[in-house]
């Protein structure tokens, strides 16, 4: 199984920054896995999860329009980890920060590719104007 841990979530002020960081780790029994495009989405109470920021594996970037501009992704492939760097933060950003991975899982027996993926429990940031 594949597991996403975040860390680096808090509370500030507005116009401060914060720094987000997502690990994937674990592996699948007899397979190579291949980790394709990773992704930070925000949740918001009584609203639908919307995509913040993705970054593909060869580092192609797509942001929402409301953090170009303000927010960084980035990725380390040899820890098949993301971060984002959020600058001048509004009360606007606040939600929970969620971190998901798309996968290829290759059977080393059989060849076989299966198309996966995984999200992380969250981290939560909190903006007060």
């Amino acid at each position: 199984q594949v597991q996403l841990v975040e860390s680096g979530g808090g509370s500030v002020q507005a116009g401060k920054s914060l720094t987000l960081s997502c690990a994937a780790s674990g592996s699948i029994s007899r397979s190579q896995l291949i980790y394709d495009d990773m992704s930070w989405y925000r949740q918001v109470p009584g609203k639908q999860r919307e995509l913040v920021a993705r970054i593909t594996s060869s580092g192609g970037t797509t942001y929402a329009e409301g953090v170009q501009g303000r927010f960084t992704i980035s990725r380390d492939n040899s820890k098949n980890a993301i971060s984002l760097q959020m600058n001048a933060l509004k009360s606007g950003d606040t939600g929970t920060y969620i971190c998901h991975a798309e996968y290829k899982v290759i059977d080393l027996m059989t060849s076989r590719l299966t198309q996966r993926d995984s999200w992380g429990q969250g981290t939560q940031v909190t903006v007060a104007a």
